[in-house]
């Protein structure tokens, strides 16, 4: 009786090594109000000076640099701001937006609206994968092998 030897690829053994990337679908609903002008060239929870006219938002949880993306239930505009703060205090409130992204929903009149939160990418995704090996050189990996 000839013993079979079993042949394991090195390309799937390469496969089952490399760092993936996970894609964000945090879809979440709450009410947004946006920040008072008095707040305008103060420093925020991340440390950068707080600009009424940028699309900047505060959250409670998200990581600073975190884009998610906002939209207005009311009237489906949206806007894409960047979390560099840390609020709101306000009960109720899921989300504070600066004057800027307020203005880009439709939200300036009212002063708060329904909103629809999408998560569009973590802090640093768009450089490193989970492993937190840059993802160009994860990519560079991946062609090397085909």
């Amino acid at each position: 009786m000839v013993k079979r030897r079993r042949w394991l690829s090195p390309f799937l053994l390469t496969l089952s090594i490399l760092p993936t990337t996970q894609t964000h679908a945090v879809v979440t609903e709450g009410t947004a109000s946006y920040y008072a002008d008095r707040f305008n060239g103060r420093k925020t929870a991340s440390g950068a000076r707080f600009n009424t006219n940028a699309l900047t938002a505060a959250h409670k949880t998200l990581s600073f640099g975190t884009k998610v993306m906002v939209t207005n239930k009311a009237n489906g505009r949206s806007v894409e701001v960047t979390i560099n703060d840390r609020g709101p205090y306000a009960h109720g409130r899921m989300i504070d937006l600066s004057k800027g992204a307020a203005r880009e929903i439709g939200m300036l009149g009212s002063g708060t609206a329904r909103v629809e939160l999408q998560v569009v990418s973590a802090a640093n995704e768009d450089r490193f994968s989970r492993s937190g090996i840059p993802t160009d050189a994860a990519q560079t990996m991946m062609m090397d092998l085909f």
